[in-house]
């Protein structure tokens, strides 16, 4: 964990982005993926990660869904609320061959979590509808898939 000043300016280098598709890569939902779309249309399709999540971040989209939270989602909120802090933004980027991503918090204190998985840090910005920032790099010109 490392305090900093939450309110700088956003980077350059990144954009932000929406949730424009959740799924499945298998026909079992063991892996799932997630279209991230920028306002200027390019997209990052991140897979590679458990169907369970996937399905969390389907469901917080739905009244329902925030009602029964999932254990550890629920748990991050109590902690927050406990310690009067508030997740503002996601910063997802690669790491070497996998993605990461840095959690901006703000309350009593400015506080960032960085290095964790980008799948559950973008579960998290589902659940509390809060921006998604995406570093440009991994952002591609949208395809359409040829039938």
């Amino acid at each position: 964990m490392r305090t900093m000043d939450i309110n700088q300016a956003q980077e350059p280098d990144y954009e932000s982005v929406k949730i424009d598709y959740v799924g499945f890569v298998d026909p079992y939902a063991v892996e799932g993926m997630v279209i991230l779309k920028a306002d200027s249309g390019k997209e990052f399709h991140m897979r590679a990660f458990s169907g369970e999540v996937a399905k969390h971040i389907s469901s917080f989209g739905d009244d329902k869904g925030s009602e029964a939270a999932p254990s550890i989602y629920k748990m991050i909120e109590d902690i927050c609320e406990e310690n009067e802090l508030v997740l503002v933004k996601v910063k997802i980027y690669e790491s070497g061959e996998v993605l990461r991503a840095n959690l901006y918090f703000t309350g009593k204190k400015d506080l960032v979590l960085r290095n964790y998985r980008a799948s559950d840090a973008m579960a998290l910005a589902a659940y509390y509808n809060i921006p998604i920032l995406v570093r440009k790099t991994l952002l591609k010109e949208s395809m359409e898939a040829e039938t």
